[in-house]
């Protein structure tokens, strides 16, 4: 097998005409390019090199590796090049998912956080919800994910093997009711879920429906669910409007608002965990794990900002 070492040696050889003069050209002693030669003859099955006198000759097949060295080499220091700029944060790329409410929160100060920090790093994002962002990661059509589960509940849930993934938790999100400013229940401090079984609901993406399903089931009822959108900015223009009841994360209450909806706490209350998943061998990728700490310092922004409010003791949204 021919090595880099062994081609740098035989270019050396062509360039300096001697063994001691290619061994002063790479820093080796004479007896030690004696040796390589020897052991790069061994494995091509061939003379490489014609002792003439006190100097040195290239046979043949000595040129020919001395005449593909300098192509191999130079692809070859690149390559280091672009290694070593990677494993720097010189450069380097990151594939990130986020589901939509990440995207218009944690995920735009963490871009910023690392376009700051390392002007080389390349990021491209896409929005998807954690089934597709898992998907993705599985099939290596993505870097880093971050997804969310709610209490109860795997971030896969069920549908993938967990063990494959490296999962960071970020931040706790509470869930809360969305109301019309007008409704009756408006001005309470905290709504029991089972007193709107009657209402109309809005809905958003499958997950965030399940989650609805399954808080009305251990209340008591059946949700009817009149309007499905996965726009929480459309969600507040329908509550808003009087036309149903919602629940609404508070990673988007820090984002969005309308003057006549009000969001409370409710019993019992529900909270979902967001996080950043990659994979083992990802998250030592400096790139990834640049990025992960980003996402984790968003996240600490996220939990210690305060949710707009409008007077006590609704919260505004």
């Amino acid at each position: 097998m021919i090595d880099a070492a062994g081609l740098r040696v035989m270019r050396a050889i062509a360039d300096e005409g001697s063994f001691t003069a290619a061994a002063a050209a790479l820093g080796y002693t004479q007896p030690a390019i004696s040796q390589m030669v020897r052991r790069l003859e061994q494995r091509t099955g061939t003379v490489l090199v014609e002792r003439v006198g006190r100097n040195v000759r290239l046979t043949e097949a000595g040129e020919v590796l001395a005449r593909h060295a300098g192509p191999v080499l130079a692809a070859l220091d690149a390559a280091e090049e672009e290694v070593a700029a990677i494993a720097g944060l010189r450069s380097g790329r990151v594939r990130l998912m986020a589901f939509p409410s990440a995207s218009a929160t944690l995920v735009p100060r963490a871009l910023a956080l690392v376009k700051a920090r390392h002007p080389d790093v390349s990021i491209s994002f896409t929005e998807a919800e954690p089934p597709e962002s898992l998907a993705a990661l599985r099939s290596g059509d993505c870097d880093l994910a971050v997804a969310f589960a709610y209490e109860g509940t795997d971030v896969a849930r069920g549908e993938a093997d967990l063990d494959a993934f490296v999962i960071s938790p970020l931040l706790e999100d509470e869930v809360r009711l969305a109301l019309p400013r007008t409704h009756p229940a408006a001005e309470h401090e905290t709504v029991e879920l089972g007193d709107l079984a009657t209402e109309p609901w809005i809905a958003g993406c499958p997950r965030c429906r399940g989650h609805l399903v399954q808080l009305a089931a251990t209340a008591g009822f059946r949700p009817d669910v009149a309007y499905e959108t996965e726009d929480y900015v459309a969600v507040l223009g329908l509550v808003a409007e009087g036309l149903g009841v919602a629940l609404i994360p508070d990673l988007i209450l820090r984002t969005v608002h309308h003057d006549d909806v009000v969001a409370l706490p409710m019993a019992p209350a529900s909270r979902r965990t967001i996080m950043a998943v990659t994979t083992p061998d990802l998250e030592r990728v400096p790139a990834v794990r640049a990025t992960l700490a980003a996402l984790a310092e968003s996240a600490a922004a996220q939990s210690t900002a305060p949710t707009t409010r409008m007077p006590e003791p609704a919260w505004s949204i």
